[in-house]
């Protein structure tokens, strides 16, 4: 009986979602603890449209600690977050991903964190005088629906990580020639406004995340994209926007012919051509804020053996 006790194993399942920093940190000043070399400010995303699901196994018959990730055997260390707002705060957010392409990078964000850490002088000057009065001018941007000072700050952090990135030696190259494409798009737009419409992010990598104050200038956003980035012969609609696709119907976009009436926007008439490139983007992902992590009740759902504790 007393054997037995030894051998519970007691699981829990939960799907978390995808975070987007819009104040990014870039190296770490303690590798063994993982701590970041100073603060960021992240927005999650709804989760139906990307998260992770996890699964966590307990026994006293377990002789150490193990993780999984995506099935092969690693190394892990947990961090801590502090929420700023609900999901619910800035609802009518909306947020358009371009994944420009989903290979994996040259260099991995770990090597490029510590070659930065070791010859950015740029990054620690971004670490100790910029980052912190960023993460203040975030968090009252955030608090007051700002959108034109918190488009402001989201564009300056993403173009100054990536000219660490660039101070770095050797130099990393995370966009390319699409990534500032887009870039180029959303600033002509807005200096045509004359204010912010969009905000644009990226990572360490050539993905943009956009966001758009309201449905209705992420829908005039999207019309922007899909002229100048149109899908290539091999691409259906349905697989090259994805997630809430409803605001497709709102801009009159239901097929492929639809996109191929696309007009130039109103910034490009006064110049004498206006070039588009078919196939550089691979899809569009339409989400919009979310919610924190969901835990599955049904043991169906879990990713580990409940008699062993490890991966299916």
């Amino acid at each position: 009986m007393g054997e037995e006790l030894q051998t519970w194993i007691l699981m829990v399942t939960a799907r978390a979602p995808t975070n987007i920093a819009v104040i990014k940190y870039w190296g770490k000043r303690d590798e063994k603890l993982i701590l970041p070399i100073n603060d960021s400010i992240s927005f999650t995303l709804d989760p139906d449209h990307l998260s992770a699901t996890t699964t966590v196994a307990v026994s006293p018959s377990f002789t150490s600690d193990r993780m999984w990730l995506n099935g092969k055997e690693t190394d892990g260390s947990d961090s801590i977050a502090v929420q700023l707002a609900t999901e619910k705060h800035w609802e009518e957010l909306v947020i358009l991903i371009a994944v420009v392409s989903s290979r994996q990078k040259e260099t991995s964000s770990t090597t490029g964190m510590s070659q930065s850490v070791e010859t950015s002088e740029l990054l620690h000057h971004r670490s100790q005088e910029v980052v912190p009065k960023r993460i203040l001018q975030m968090e009252e941007a955030i608090a007051n629906h700002d959108f034109g000072s918190f488009a402001k700050i989201t564009c300056a952090d993403s173009n100054q990580f990536h000219a660490v990135c660039l101070d770095t030696s050797p130099p990393i190259f995370y966009m390319n020639d699409t990534s500032h494409r887009i870039i180029n798009c959303v600033e002509r737009w807005n200096r045509s406004e004359g204010t912010p419409q969009v905000a644009y992010t990226f990572d360490a990598g050539p993905n943009a995340v956009m966001y758009a104050p309201n449905r209705k200038v992420a829908g005039r956003l999207l019309q922007r994209l899909l002229f100048y980035f149109p899908p290539d012969s091999s691409k259906t609609l349905s697989s090259y926007v994805i997630g809430d696709t409803s605001i497709l119907g709102e801009i009159g976009v239901e097929s492929m012919k639809d996109v191929e009436s696309l007009t130039a926007p109103p910034e490009l008439k006064s110049e004498s051509s206006s070039s588009t490139f078919p196939g550089s983007i691979d899809y569009f992902i339409c989400t919009r804020p979310g919610k924190g992590p969901i835990l599955f009740r049904n043991e169906d759902q879990a990713l580990l053996n409940p008699k062993t504790g490890f991966p299916l």
